[in-house]
């Protein structure tokens, strides 16, 4: 296998705070790096995600980002500003490069930047998506000069056919995210909550589906300990999350994920209406890490389209809040169930879902470019 020289361009690898494509970059990147692959990581020091992990707190953040480099020394990630010197810093780490993926949160102008390398230095560009923009404000993606990439990849077959069909790509591929089973294993802890969901508020994207699928069940059953971990819960969702009688813990580096896996007996899938909806089977990064963790996992509605896992064997689906209530309630009682089905889970992770599986497809993928 030849080496590939990757450059992968992220809004951050360092900070997650409420950017979940973190962590399936850094899986990616880190597998590719152990397969032998030159792999170099860009961010903007100053990037949105960053600054809102600074205002958790100097330790909470200093530890998030010491976690960082411990887990991912292995990655060589650089910095750029976005100003005056980024074209000349760009063409000199570009110089060489086989293969240029840009995530799709980043800077239309710095995308565009990257873009105007190409004829001069001949590398391929891949436009990375793993957002539902394409669907729900596709204006926003057609701000990047989509046409000068050479491919697109989609996280999700439904979103691929979006690129084709709408926007006119001529080159997609479906490449879903993945467990980072590296970093994602069981952990056996002591349990000490009873279900937990780990996600962020967002923009009123599924507030009636939390309120439905997770305070509602809660509020049934205040015999069990409920906890949620996420960032951006206004005033008045946490009001909410509080009169159902779940704790609410705040932001959580998603490096500490498997250690709250690991003390809980159950954990939640609610997804935004997008994945419901237009972009039916995609899941969130978090099905795929809670699997790997071998946490039991019950979802609210969601349609599976592509067969990525198998309903009722490795996952739960409910579709209701009263089934919802039912199934923990009787998930809870029933060790020997719960073992099952994260068995089961971790079993899928491992054939077909893992960071090692998507490094060797982004490698053929390459060289389809001709890298």
């Amino acid at each position: 296998m030849s080496r590939l020289k990757l450059r992968i361009f992220a809004h951050s690898w360092i900070s997650d705070w409420n950017h979940g494509n973190a962590h399936f970059l850094r899986g990616l990147a880190y597998e590719l790096t152990r397969l032998g692959h030159e792999v170099r990581c860009y961010e903007n020091p100053n990037s949105w995600s960053m600054n809102n992990l600074w205002q958790e707190g100097t330790d909470k953040a200093g530890n998030t980002i010491l976690g960082f480099w411990k887990a991912f020394s292995l990655l060589d990630v650089r910095f750029y500003k976005n100003d005056e010197g980024f074209l000349p810093f760009a063409e000199e780490e570009l110089r060489e490069a086989d293969v240029v993926i840009i995530h799709e949160w980043n800077d239309p102008a710095i995308v565009q930047t990257i873009l105007s390398l190409k004829p001069k230095l001949g590398f391929r560009a891949l436009f990375h998506d793993t957002h539902h923009r394409a669907a729900t404000n596709p204006k926003e993606v057609r701000r990047f000069p989509l046409h000068e990439f050479d491919g697109v990849l989609a996280f999700g077959e439904a979103l691929r056919q979006i690129y084709l069909n709408q926007f006119g790509i001529k080159k997609a591929w479906t490449f879903h995210e993945a467990a980072d089973t590296a970093h994602f294993q069981p952990l056996h802890e002591h349990k000490n909550t009873d279900v937990v969901w780990v996600g962020n508020w967002g923009d009123e994207e599924r507030t009636k589906e939390l309120m439905e699928f997770l305070m509602v069940p809660a509020a049934g059953m205040r015999n069990h300990k409920f906890a949620v971990y996420g960032v951006r819960y206004p005033t008045e969702a946490r009001t909410h999350l509080a009169s159902a009688g779940i704790d609410y813990r705040g932001y959580l580096s998603n490096l500490e994920a498997p250690q709250i896996y690991g003390r809980s007996a159950l954990t939640l899938h609610v997804p935004r209406k997008s994945y419901t909806n237009g972009l039916s089977g995609i899941p969130t990064i978090r099905v795929f890490e809670a699997l790997a963790c071998g946490v039991p996992l019950v979802c609210s509605p969601w349609s599976d389209v592509e067969g990525l896992f198998r309903r009722d064997e490795d996952y739960v689906c409910v579709n209701n809040s009263a089934e919802m209530q039912a199934k923990l309630q009787e998930l809870l009682h029933d060790a020997a169930a719960r073992e099952q089905i994260a068995n089961n889970g971790r079993e899928t992770i491992r054939k077909r879902h893992s960071c090692i599986h998507r490094a060797m497809e982004l490698v053929e993928i390459c060289k389809e470019l001709g890298r």
